[in-house]
């Protein structure tokens, strides 16, 4: 049940809601807290994607992956603030804004970005709360809030983890994820909440791939392993480059081989058919999950239904508006060929041009690069803005993407990304652990204890 209804932090608008829930299992993770995204479905309390439109959205059911985590005698303590919607709202938005929970803040500036979309999640683990919270990402809403909250962001493989009665944006790149303060608690859970779902196609061979990700961590992984470099990423502000600089050579003292890739894909072609792919899947997959919710809790039954609620509704629009929404609601439908020819091209060229290619052509099993920048400002008018990001290639391509925190620019946390091929996903635990043991580069917020 709902313990506390509205728990909105006073220090940092992180959670939303909180609950109990009785331990039922026994397993690497009995009696570990955690916390959702308010996107992920619980029997026990609301689930608002943070927006008003879904505040009385309580349907009375577990997702899968929450059903996953209670068997195994994980407590849901309650759920995070998110940017509402996902960010897919506006091309305006301020991530870490709900019109439900508020703004939520960065534990080591509050004037600076938590990122988002799962920017509550991460900043949730960085304050200490949980030691893992569940994210959700479709291009960076797991790995850009663990970077700049100094924690550890898990993207799976797309289809290791169920998305049922999760808020949706993407079928074709939704998924899960943990965050947490470590790999090894990330791979526990990740353990526990990956397999197939009927209820999901894209979960067909999940339990066939899975495998238990914590066991098969490997602190000698480093050793000898052949690590592309993707330079071809470019605008990371100079201090985070710096500090990437710094961890190649400790990659290399660990005895990784690393290979200079200067050139890749064209993000600018793939980020245009993504986002069109996005416009569609948006529509019609939103549109699917209103329609399982309760028309008695749940009034807006489309995508046309809230865009017109936040229209007539004050609260949803004093910061941005809903372009987003707007244009994906002009789209047409999956059959449309203008959408086919998009996700055929924004998956060619992430995927087997892409990492499969850079990873093939240049013989090495993981790409890395810095996650992102150092936080930028909450302040809409301020040009500090988003510093590079690394998120692209993995998230249209639905493979794996590990951060682990790599050290501070200006004394704001950053990450560093591991990248790999699709069902990669222990290996690349096992990478980002064997990187994390030597570094021990995590320093939690000022006044919080490791």
């Amino acid at each position: 049940m709902v313990a506390a209804g509205r728990a909105n932090d006073s220090a940092h608008s992180v959670l939303v809601w909180t609950a109990t829930s009785p331990s039922r299992g026994v397993s690497a993770i009995s009696g570990m807290p955690i916390l959702l995204k308010d996107n992920i479905e619980t029997a026990d309390m609301p689930t608002t994607a943070g927006s008003l439109a879904l505040a009385d959205n309580a349907p009375g059911r577990d997702a899968p992956l929450v059903g996953r985590l209670r068997a195994a005698g994980a407590v849901i303590v309650g759920k995070t603030n998110l940017s509402e919607w996902a960010n897919i709202r506006s091309s305006d938005s301020i991530s870490g804004w709900s019109a439900v929970g508020g703004q939520t803040l960065n534990p080591y500036d509050p004037a600076r970005t938590p990122c988002g979309s799962s920017s509550g999640s991460g900043a949730a683990v960085a304050l200490g709360l949980t030691p893992v919270a569940i994210g959700t990402e479709t291009d960076g809403s797991i790995t850009c809030p663990a970077s700049v909250n100094g924690v550890v962001g898990f993207k799976p493989t797309v289809g290791l983890v169920s998305r049922t009665h999760i808020v949706p944006i993407s079928h074709s790149q939704d998924t899960a994820g943990p965050m947490a303060t470590t790999v090894i608690d990330a791979a526990k859970v990740l353990t526990v909440i990956a397999g197939s779902d009927p209820a999901d196609p894209a979960t067909v061979e999940a339990d066939a791939r899975k495998v238990d990700y914590a066991a098969g961590l490997d602190a000698n992984a480093l050793r000898g392993a052949r690590i592309g470099v993707m330079r071809f990423l470019k605008g990371y502000s100079p201090e985070t480059q710096a500090v990437f600089e710094q961890n190649l050579k400790t990659l290399r003292d660990s005895g990784a081989v690393l290979v200079d890739l200067p050139e890749g894909p064209d993000g600018r072609v793939i980020g245009a058919a993504e986002f069109k792919v996005l416009l569609y899947e948006l529509k019609h997959d939103l549109n699917a999950y209103l329609a399982s919710t309760d028309p008695q809790q749940v009034r807006t039954r489309t995508l046309a239904d809230v865009i017109a609620f936040n229209a007539a509704e004050p609260r949803e629009t004093v910061l941005f508006g809903q372009d987003i929404f707007q244009r994906a609601q002009a789209m047409g439908d999956l059959t449309d060929a203008d959408y086919l020819e998009a996700r055929a091209t924004s998956l060619r060229l992430a995927g087997p041009e892409g990492i499969d290619r850079l990873m093939r052509d240049n013989g090495v099993i993981a790409l890395i690069a810095p996650t992102t920048s150092r936080a930028w400002t909450n302040d809409p008018k301020d040009d500090d803005d988003m510093q590079g990001s690394a998120s692209q290639l993995a998230a249209v391509a639905g493979y794996p993407h590990l951060t682990v925190p790599m050290g501070f620019d200006r004394g704001m946390p950053v990450g560093i990304s591991f990248l790999g091929g699709k069902w990669d996903d222990a290996r690349i635990l096992s990478l980002g652990y064997a990187f994390e043991q030597v570094t021990q580069a995590r320093r939690p917020p000022p006044g919080v204890q490791r």
